[in-house]
C-alpha cells in the first residue's frame, strides 16, 4: 500500500488502524511550532497513539511547515477516529466507578445508623413520653421530670431503656429506608416531575416518611407495647412473644397496623417539615456564609457541608418546628397502638374516636398535647443526631 506523501513523492504508506488520513494541503511560509493544543488534546485523552502518528509524519517532512500539518493532520484522525476501550481501574482505587459499586446499600447503612444513634440518646425520654401519652395509672399524675426520676426508683434504670431492643430492632431499617428514600424521591421530583426549589424537599421528605411508617409500622407496634408494661405487670414476655400474642388475639396482621392512618397523617407533615427546614437552613446557611458555616466535605473537596455544631443546631430546629405541627396526630397513633391495653379500648377504635375521646376526657393541652414538653425535650436532640450523623455518615461511604 502506497501513499503520496507531503513533499509530492510516492512512499509505504502509515496503517493505524481505523484512522483515515486525508490530503490537506501544505501552508507554506509559516515557520511556527506544532501547536500544543492539539497535542495536549492527544495526552489528556490518553491516546498515545496519536502521538506516534505525528512523530511518523514529522520524521517524513522537509520543512517547517510540513511539522506543522503532521500535528493537525493527527488531531484530525484522533478526532476521527473512534476512542479507545477505557483502562479499567483497579478495585479500591477510589474512583467514579467503585464509588458507585453498591451505592443503595451505602445509603441505607448511612440511614440506619443514624436512625439507632439518634433514638438511643433519647430512649429514656421516649419511654416516659409512652407513658404519659397514654396516661399509664402508676405514672398518670407525675410530670415529665418526675416520671424521669420515677421510673428508675420503680423499675431500675434500666426501665427507662425497656422495649429498646425493639426499637433498634425498628428504628435501622425505618431511619435507613427513610433517608435513602429521601434522596431517591428527590431526585425523581426534580427529574421527572420538573419541581424545583424548596417545595421539592417537602414533597420527598413527606413521602420517604410515609414509605418508612409503612414498611416498619408492625414493629413500632410491638415496641410501644413492650415499653408500656410496668415492672411486675408484664403482657409480654419479649419482642417474639408479643408477636404472637398480637397476631393470635387481635385479628392476624391487621392488628400489627392499628393507627396506621394517624400515623401517616402525622408523619406526613413530620418528615416533609423536618427535611425541608433542615435542607432549607442548609442551602440558605451555606449560600450566604459558606466560609463561617461551612467546611469541604471529607470524600469530595468541591462539595460544602455544614460544620458539626452547625448540623446540630439546623437538626434541632428542624425537629421543634416538625413536632409542634404534627404531635396530635402522634398522641392519637400511641393510644390506637395500644389497643385492648388501654380499659377505653372500645372507645378508641378508629382515628376521628380516638381523638374525640382525647380531647372531650382530657382537652388541648392535656389531651392532644399532653408531654409536648417532653417531646420538645426528647425531639430536638434526636433529630440534631439524627441529622449530623446521617451527614458524617454521607461523608464515611462516600456519598457526596
Amino acid at each position: 500500500m502506497t501513499s503520496r506523501r507531503w513533499d509530492g513523492s510516492e512512499g509505504p504508506g502509515l496503517n493505524c488502524g481505523r484512522v483515515r488520513h486525508h490530503s490537506v494541503p501544505p501552508r507554506h511560509g509559516h515557520h511556527l511550532a506544532p501547536p500544543a493544543r492539539q497535542l495536549g488534546s492527544c495526552q489528556s485523552r490518553q491516546q498515545p497513539w496519536c502521538f506516534l502518528v505525528f512523530c511518523k509524519l514529522a520524521a517524513e517532512a522537509r520543512d517547517v511547515a510540513q511539522v506543522r500539518m503532521a500535528a493537525l493532520v493527527a488531531a484530525a484522525a484522533l478526532a476521527a477516529a473512534e476512542p479507545p476501550p477505557a483502562v479499567p481501574q483497579a478495585a479500591g482505587s477510589g474512583g467514579p466507578t467503585s464509588r458507585r459499586d453498591f451505592y443503595w446499600l451505602r445509603s441505607f447503612l448511612a440511614g440506619g445508623i443514624a436512625g439507632c444513634c439518634a433514638k438511643t440518646t433519647v430512649a429514656p425520654l421516649d419511654r416516659v413520653k409512652v407513658l404519659l401519652q397514654a396516661h399509664n395509672h402508676h405514672y398518670k399524675h407525675l410530670g415529665v421530670l418526675s416520671a424521669l426520676r420515677a421510673v428508675p426508683q420503680k423499675e431500675g434504670y434500666l426501665g427507662l431503656y425497656k422495649g429498646n431492643g425493639a426499637m433498634m430492632i425498628r428504628i435501622f431499617p425505618y431511619g435507613a429506608i427513610q433517608f435513602m428514600a429521601f434522596e431517591h424521591y428527590k431526585t425523581f421530583i426534580t427529574t421527572k416531575l420538573g419541581v424545583s426549589g424548596h417545595v421539592h424537599r417537602l414533597m420527598a421528605g413527606s413521602m420517604a416518611g410515609m414509605t418508612a411508617v409503612i414498611c416498619t409500622y408492625p414493629l413500632d407496634v410491638v415496641r410501644v407495647r413492650l415499653a408500656f408494661q410496668v415492672k411486675g405487670e408484664h403482657t409480654y414476655s419479649g419482642i417474639i412473644h408479643a408477636f404472637k400474642t398480637i397476631y393470635a388475639k387481635e385479628g392476624g396482621f391487621l392488628g400489627f397496623y392499628r393507627g396506621l392512618m394517624p400515623t401517616i397523617l402525622g408523619m406526613a407533615p413530620y418528615a416533609g417539615v423536618s427535611f425541608f427546614t433542615f435542607g432549607t437552613l442548609k442551602s440558605v446557611g451555606l449560600s450566604y456564609a459558606p466560609t463561617l458555616l461551612g467546611r469541604p466535605s471529607s470524600d469530595n473537596p468541591n462539595v460544602l457541608v455544614l460544620k458539626t455544631h452547625i448540623n446540630l443546631l439546623c437538626g434541632g430546629v428542624a425537629g421543634a418546628i416538625a413536632q409542634t405541627i404534627s404531635y396530635p396526630f402522634d398522641v392519637t397513633r400511641r393510644r390506637m397502638q395500644l389497643g385492648a391495653v388501654l380499659p377505653e379500648f372500645e372507645k378508641c377504635l378508629t382515628m376521628r374516636e380516638t381523638m374525640k375521646y382525647v380531647y372531650g376526657h382530657h382537652g388541648i393541652r392535656r389531651g392532644l398535647y399532653r408531654g409536648l414538653s417532653l417531646n420538645y425535650i426528647r425531639c430536638i436532640p434526636s433529630q440534631a443526631v439524627a441529622f449530623t450523623t446521617y451527614e458524617l455518615m454521607k461523608q464515611f461511604f462516600h456519598l457526596n
